[in-house]
């Protein structure tokens, strides 16, 4: 897409012409990879925590995983960022931050909703949702307006 003086710069193409996204289409890029990075953590998450891992530590293997998927997408498809060590690092020190974040809340939030006689299922996943949506907000702030600026 090409638009506004609101647009961002995208990367470089082979054609060496340099495609504009606006705000809006990163942020719907950005919520779209988003739910896959989400299906992947929540998917993970919950079948080790079938398997007998405990909440603790199964949500933070479903995070990790979630959140290489999230950032290996997001980098290419949502910023069109050139591959980084550096980027890498600062978004996983960012990712860290957030993720302190998201498993305070899945852990807190999961006695609250036990209280309430849900199904083991519903308690984890509305768990995940509270937790998630809070994190997705911090790490589009944080990536858009720190990692992947121009």
């Amino acid at each position: 897409m090409t638009g506004s003086a609101t647009d961002v710069p995208g990367a470089t193409h082979e054609g060496g012409t340099i495609e504009r996204l606006t705000l809006k289409t990163q942020l719907f890029r950005f919520i779209m990879t988003g739910v896959v990075g989400a299906v992947v953590d929540f998917g993970s998450t919950y079948l080790l925590f079938l398997a007998g891992l405990g909440d603790g530590a199964s949500k933070t293997v479903g995070f990790i995983f979630g959140t290489l998927t999230a950032y290996l997408i997001n980098r290419r498809w949502t910023f069109q960022a050139t591959p980084s060590v550096k980027r890498f690092l600062v978004t996983m020190a960012a990712y860290l931050a957030t993720y302190a974040v998201q498993v305070s809340l899945y852990k807190l939030s999961i006695p609250w909703l036990e209280d309430m006689d849900l199904d083991q299922f519903w308690v984890r996943a509305i768990s995940f949702v509270i937790a998630q949506g809070t994190a997705t907000v911090l790490n589009f702030i944080i990536q858009r307006w720190v990692i992947f600026r121009s």
